[in-house]
C-alpha cells in the first residue's frame, strides 16, 4: 500500500491536483460507472486508480494490484451480480475516467495520448480478465459447496435419523416443507450409457414442469436417480409420477433395463425416509421375483413384505409345501415355474399354457403332479392360497436354485 500511496501522490503532483481533488473525481466516476451497470460500486476497488495511474504514468499494475481485482470478482460472484452486469461496470469505469481524464484531455502531444490510451487498455484488458478470473473460480467453489450441502441434505433426509428440526431449516433453501405429505420415486438401471447427473437434469425438467418447482426435489443417491414430489400432485395423470419418471427416461434413449419403484405417501421427514425405504425395497423385491414391470408401486407389494418379514416361518411354509417337487423328474423348478405362471394369468390352464409355450395337457399333467407329489389342489381354495404363498416364498428365498437357510 505504500507504493500505491506514493505512486498516488506523484500522479496527483503530475496532474497538479491534491490527493483529494482525485479521491472525489475517482469517486463521482465510480458512482456513474455503478449506476450505468447497476451494480454495487465496491466492486471496482482500487480499479479506478489503476486505469488513472497508468494514463499517467504508463505504468502496469502489479500483482499484488491484480489480486485485489480478482478478490472484487469474487466478491461479485458472492453478491449474485450477473457477469455480463459486473464486465459492464468495469467497461463504463474505463470510458469515464477516459473521458474525464484531465491531463490526457488537455495535451496536445497526440503522441502523449495514444501512449496514455494503450496503457489504459493494456490495464483494463488485464483487470476484465482477472476479475472475471475470480468470479469464475468463486462460481465454481460456490457451486460444489452448494453440491455437497444438497448431497449432505439428501443422504440424511432419506436415511431419517437426523435431527428433524435441523433438516426442517436446512430444506427451505430446496423449496421444500417437510411438514407435509410427500412421495418419494428410485429409478435404477445397472446397464445406463449416460451420466446419471445428466439424467437427473432431463427428468428434474419434466417432473418440474408437470408438478411446478415447489416441494419438488430431484437428485442422484449411489446408483440411484431420487424423485421427491408432494403428495398432492401424485393425482396428475394415471400412474403419477412413476410414470413421468419412466416416459423420460425412455424418451432421453438412456438405455434399456431401467426400473422405477414408487414408495407410499406419508408426512414428515420421517415419512420421506420412510417412502425412500419402501421404493428401495420395492426394486429389491422386483429384482428377487423377476417381475416384469417398469414401474412399480410398493403398494402393490405389501403381501410379499409380510412374507419377508418371518423369514422363518416363509422357510417352513416353503419347505413343508414345495419341498416334495424335487421328488419329480427334472427337479422342482419346471413345477414352480408352472404354478407360478398360473397364479399370474389368475388360475387359466389355457393361458397359463400359452404363456410357457406349452400345450394344455402338458399344464393340466403338471398340476396333477404337483398334487400327487405335495397332496394340494389348486383348486380348492384354501390349498391354492397355500400354494400361492409357497410359491411367492420360494422366490423369495431363491428356492429351489439355492438351498433354504437352516
Amino acid at each position: 500500500m505504500e507504493d500505491e500511496d506514493i505512486s498516488a501522490a506523484a500522479g496527483s503532483a503530475q496532474r497538479g491536483t491534491t490527493r483529494a481533488e482525485d479521491e472525489a473525481w475517482l469517486a463521482a466516476v465510480a458512482r456513474a460507472a455503478a449506476a450505468d451497470a447497476g451494480a454495487p460500486v465496491e466492486l471496482l476497488g482500487q480499479y479506478l486508480w489503476l486505469l488513472a495511474d497508468a494514463a499517467i504514468s504508463g505504468r502496469r499494475p502489479g500483482p499484488d494490484q491484480l489480486a485485489m481485482v480478482s478478490t472484487c470478482g469474487r466478491l461479485a460472484a458472492q453478491k449474485g451480480v450477473a457477469p455480463g452486469q459486473a464486465v459492464n461496470l468495469y467497461l463504463s469505469a474505463a470510458w469515464r475516467l477516459w473521458r474525464e481524464l484531465p491531463l490526457v484531455a488537455r495535451s496536445p502531444d497526440s503522441e502523449a495520448v495514444r501512449g496514455a490510451a494503450d496503457a489504459v487498455l493494456h490495464v483494463v484488458g488485464e483487470a476484465v480478465a482477472v476479475f472475471v478470473d475470480g468470479y469464475q473460480d468463486e462460481r465454481r467453489q460456490s457451486i460444489r459447496r452448494e453440491e455437497s450441502l444438497r448431497r449432505e441434505f439428501i443422504d440424511d433426509l432419506l436415511r431419517g435419523d437426523a435431527d428433524v428440526a435441523a433438516l426442517v431449516e436446512r430444506a427451505e433453501p430446496f423449496g421444500l416443507d417437510l411438514t407435509g405429505p410427500h412421495q418419494l420415486a428410485l429409478a435404477h438401471c445397472a446397464d445406463a450409457r449416460r451420466e446419471l447427473d445428466l439424467l437427473a437434469s432431463a427428468v428434474e425438467r419434466a417432473v418440474v414442469s408437470r408438478f411446478g418447482d415447489r416441494e419438488v426435489l430431484v437428485a442422484t443417491k449411489e446408483h440411484f436417480l431420487v424423485v421427491l414430489v408432494p403428495a398432492d400432485s401424485t393425482s396428475h395423470g394415471s400412474d403419477g409420477v412413476g410414470a413421468l419418471i419412466g416416459e423420460e427416461l425412455a424418451r432421453a434413449q438412456s438405455g434399456g433395463g431401467w426400473r422405477v419403484a414408487v414408495g407410499r405417501a406419508y408426512t414428515g421427514a420421517y415419512g420421506i425416509a420412510r417412502s425412500y425405504e419402501e421404493a428401495r425395497e420395492a426394486l429389491q423385491l422386483t429384482n428377487r421375483l423377476g417381475l416384469t414391470s417398469s414401474v412399480i408401486h410398493a403398494r402393490d407389494l405389501l403381501v410379499y413384505r409380510v412374507l419377508g418379514r418371518d423369514q422363518a416361518a416363509m422357510i417352513d411354509l416353503v419347505q413343508a409345501v414345495l419341498s416334495p417337487l424335487t421328488q419329480a423328474r427334472g427337479g422342482a423348478e419346471p413345477l414352480l415355474e408352472t404354478l407360478h405362471a398360473y397364479f399370474a394369468v389368475g388360475g387359466g390352464a389355457t393361458e397359463t399354457a400359452r404363456r410357457m409355450h406349452l400345450s394344455v395337457r402338458a399344464v393340466t399333467y403338471r398340476l396333477e403332479r404337483i398334487r400327487q407329489l405335495t397332496g394340494y389342489r389348486v383348486a380348492v381354495p384354501e390349498q391354492r392360497f397355500a400354494l400361492h404363498a409357497a410359491v411367492l416364498g420360494a422366490r423369495l428365498l431363491g428356492w429351489p436354485q439355492e438351498p433354504l437357510p437352516s
